[in-house]
């Protein structure tokens, strides 16, 4: 009975599992996939599974205290690859389909990944990531290099990560390895970054994309390589003038496609497109040039990241048309495009398809899904008949002790007529005639798309008696070009307005909702943005700040995108305009700012390092006005409330709940520890 289920807690989050990266098998009649989960230690363990079409059997092909990623198939099907940090670093590791134990494949000391088999089975490309004087040959074994230094001379701009920590003078490089010795082959070197793309039918030619301008550090792009896997002339495809990725290989190898965007300006407030290169040829195409929509999944959660490749563009077996993932109004869906840009959505709905594996000979297609009351599981559709089945339910018995609300779906205007788009979540136990605090979530990018996906902080508000209002402002991706575009040099205006709008919207519309115990929140982005709201107004009740920007001036020099981030965003920098970045520094501000605001952020974040909110902090304590409290996370990174240490994710869920609960709920005010 729908009565005797309850809220979802923020404990529930050890119990969360998702399936992601399906990789059918070459005869389209099995699928290897990632189950993750937080083990009974609360550490992350992710295993191999593979299920078969013909007896619907699932194997667990790895277990165990290990992670393991990242499966792909061996040309014949008799082998899976995978990566496993199970001899300690990241390394490659074979498998037999019929079980028994993985064979370690690669021992290099600074780790492996990203492999692909090259067409017969013999070798795998892959890539690590190596200093000047490192080899592929320094085994993981080695001492080398083990003693900390006793001091690192920084010649770089790009010397440090939020995804990798402090990297310093080190790049990426591709090797091959040969599958039966497994003797290893570099295939690039230098102070470049090159990311292994795919093989050509004939096994000649490895596609790759790569920064290789005399200025890495200032020029951004990203370009598309052919590098002749015997040795010899690299080919360039593209021009240096955009960012792309996910090069493939037509199946009679006389085209390539890739994604991205060509712009000598913009490299980050752009929608990706589908491009095609023609070999023989020579000529480049923009497939979806007169398609205003974001090919690639754009759609944020917060219990699936990271775990989802993007498979690119996937080609038909006849070499006229492919099949890709495109994020519209909330939604990803898989679509297919002839070469001249004739597009259809082949599968969608109103949820988040966040990968894909597709099989022309056997009409199927596997999708890996999530909406709002489905963390992630994979589904089986055929290509011919659009007949779906659920291949996994990983959540099952959880899912069925929560009550879950299904989001209402919200069309509005902004101030200037501009149609905006959005969210709202009813609290769970909702009763006709009773009033409710509400709760607005800001998302971070800010060039990302709230939609159809499960979210477990928006549901674990909604057990709590809150409505949660979510809703994508200027600046999202998902609503064309012109909407990403129109919040860059105007950071606190149109997007601030946007999100007030959504507030009196949602208050006119629901008479449930108490305009009296408003709150806000929102990370990353949607941290600089809380900070800026109340900065403006004191609409809120109480508000939450989670790894936030307070200060551009200081922001440009200590984010690891820092110095080009706020050139492109703000439009600005502190040598040439100064005041443009402290006109939108919601630091600013701090004068104004009355609202109880909770800080929270990760000592190790990197993209918006903790003196953003230490400055912050020590301002809104030293003038006095408001309730403020500060909570640093040790050892995390801008990752924490989405791939963070699980126990620190809980706390931060558990936080949020408490400070809302303090000020919004108007019960007895609680004391964190």
């Amino acid at each position: 009975m729908v009565q005797d289920k309850r809220g979802i807690t923020a404990e529930d989050f050890y119990r969360i599992r998702y399936a992601s990266d399906p990789q059918l098998s070459p005869d389209g009649r099995k699928v290897v996939y990632v189950q993750s989960m937080v083990d009974e230690n609360r550490a992350y363990q992710t295993h191999l599974f593979l299920q078969s079409f013909l007896d619907q059997t699932v194997t667990a092909l790895t277990t165990g205290e290990v992670r393991d990623s990242y499966p792909r198939w061996s040309p014949d099907g008799s082998t899976i690859c995978f990566v496993s940090k199970r001899s300690g670093k990241s390394q490659i590791w074979l498998i037999d389909v019929n079980g028994g134990e993985p064979r370690q494949l690669t021992r290099c000391r600074t780790g492996a990944g990203n492999p692909v088999w090259s067409p017969d089975g013999k070798r795998i490309a892959f890539s690590s990531t190596l200093a000047a004087d490192d080899s592929f040959a320094d085994l993981e074994t080695d001492e080398k290099k083990e003693l900390p230094k006793k001091a690192i001379v920084v010649n770089r701009m790009m010397y440090k990560s939020d995804d990798a920590g402090f990297v310093y003078d080190t790049n990426k490089q591709i090797a091959v390895v040969e599958v039966e010795t497994g003797e290893i082959t570099p295939l690039t070197e230098g102070k470049y970054q090159h990311t292994v793309g795919t093989w050509s039918p004939d096994g000649e030619w490895l596609a790759i994309t790569a920064n290789r301008v005399d200025n890495t550090d200032l020029h951004l792009a990203m370009d598309v390589y052919l590098v002749p896997v015997a040795g010899g002339e690299w080919k360039k495809l593209t021009n240096s003038a955009g960012t792309f990725s996910n090069p493939t290989w037509s199946v009679d190898g006389k085209k390539l496609a890739y994604i991205g965007n060509e712009s000598p300006t913009r490299m980050i407030a752009t929608q990706k497109s589908l491009w095609v290169t023609d070999l023989e040829k020579g000529t480049q195409t923009c497939i979806t040039a007169n398609w205003d929509v974001h090919v690639g999944d754009c759609t944020i959660g917060d219990v699936r990241s990271p775990g989802h490749p993007n498979p690119g563009g996937v080609w038909t077996e006849d070499g006229q048309g492919l099949y890709f993932i495109a994020s519209e109004r909330g939604n990803s869906g898989v679509y297919h495009t002839t070469l001249d840009g004739k597009i259809t959505q082949v599968v969608g709905g109103a949820r988040n398809i966040y990968g894909f594996s597709l099989n022309e000979q056997s009409h199927t297609v596997v999708l890996a899904v999530s909406d709002t009351r489905t963390p992630g599981d994979l589904f089986a559709s055929n290509l011919s008949t659009g007949e779906e089945v659920r291949l996994t339910d990983v959540n099952h018995d959880l899912m069925e002790e929560l009550a879950l609300p299904e989001p209402i779906e919200l069309e509005y205007q902004g101030e200037d007529g501009w149609k905006l788009h959005g969210w709202l979540l009813k609290p769970v136990g909702f009763q006709p005639g009773e009033k409710y605090p509400m709760v607005l979530q800001i998302h971070g990018g800010p060039h990302s798309m709230y939609g159809n996906t499960f979210f477990h902080e928006f549901q674990l508000l909604a057990a709590k008696g809150y409505a949660v209002l979510y809703t994508n402002p200027r600046g999202s991706l998902g609503y064309g070009d012109q909407f990403v575009q129109a919040c860059c040099g105007d950071y606190g205006g149109n997007d601030y307005l946007d999100l007030m709008s959504a507030v009196k919207f949602a208050c006119q519309t629901f008479d449930f909702i108490d305009k009296e115990r408003l709150g806000v929140a929102g990370g990353s982005y949607g941290g600089f943005m809380t900070n800026w709201i109340i900065g403006q107004t004191n609409l809120f009740k109480a508000a939450v700040t989670d790894r936030s920007i307070c200060n551009w001036l200081s922001f440009y020099g200590v984010s690891d995108i820092g110095y080009y981030f706020t050139e492109e965003e703000i439009q600005g920098n502190p040598f040439t305009n100064p005041e443009k970045l402290w006109q939108h520094s919601p630091i600013r501000h701090v004068a104004k700012m009355e609202t109880p605001l909770l800080i929270m952020h990760g000592e190790q974040d990197h993209r918006c390092p903790i003196e953003q909110a230490e400055q912050l902090y020590i301002a809104l304590q030293h003038q006095g006005k408001a309730p403020v409290s500060f909570i640093r996370f040790p050892g995390a990174s801008h990752e924490l409330s989405r791939s963070g240490d699980p126990e620190q994710r809980v706390l931060r869920l558990q936080y949020t709940g408490e400070w809302f609960d303090t000020y919004l709920h108007q019960t007895e005010k609680v004391v964190m520890e």
